[in-house]
């Protein structure tokens, strides 16, 4: 049996992006596990006991964030790596809050997502922006924040908004505004 840092926990409703992702890790000389939703990652993980994983923030029936305290409550040691298509500060802090060792924007290779798993500490190098966000940016931060406040319920979102619960979910689906 392998040790723990090379078991590698998939946590990804995106059954192509787990495809490909365990095939590139696998390659690498990973044991690489696979769930689609919390129930399998929670229970992989109390039977396997993976070293390290990958974590996506917008499950289909749940969120990242919500599953990331449950998955260290089961492995304490495992590092998590929250990736996510709907990147925002807010999500980013409190994945970080709540014990991931980074976070990455999809899309992210096997390479990215390894480095981002090995870095024990943060860059003071890392590049500043010349400019602001543009108001977009920060629209969409700022639904990413009240969302995240409400648990990722929607409809209190929407009424801590000011807008109607159908508008919230279109700009919900969106990809994020580029900064």
């Amino acid at each position: 049996m392998q040790d723990a840092d090379s078991r590698l926990l998939i946590i990804d409703d995106d059954e192509m992006f787990c495809h490909v992702l365990s095939r590139a890790l696998t390659r690498r000389g990973f044991e690489v596990l696979v769930a689609h939703d919390a129930d399998h990652a929670l229970s992989l993980a109390r039977q396997h006991q993976p070293g390290i994983a990958t974590l996506d923030l917008k499950l289909e029936h749940s969120s990242g964030l919500k599953l990331l305290p449950e998955l260290l409550d089961i492995v304490p040691d495992c590092r998590v790596v929250v990736l996510t298509g709907y990147s925002s500060i807010a999500t980013a802090v409190e994945a970080i809050k709540l014990g991931a060792v980074n976070y990455l924007c999809k899309p992210a290779d096997a390479d990215e997502i390894l480095t981002a798993l090995g870095r024990e500490a943060g860059d003071p190098d890392a590049e500043v922006a010349d400019n602001p966000p543009s108001i977009n940016r920060v629209a969409w931060e700022h639904i990413q924040k009240v969302l995240q406040e409400h648990d990722g319920n929607i409809s209190a979102t929407a009424r801590a908004l000011g807008m109607h619960r159908r508008t919230l979910q279109r700009k919900l689906q969106k990809r994020p505004v580029r900064r």
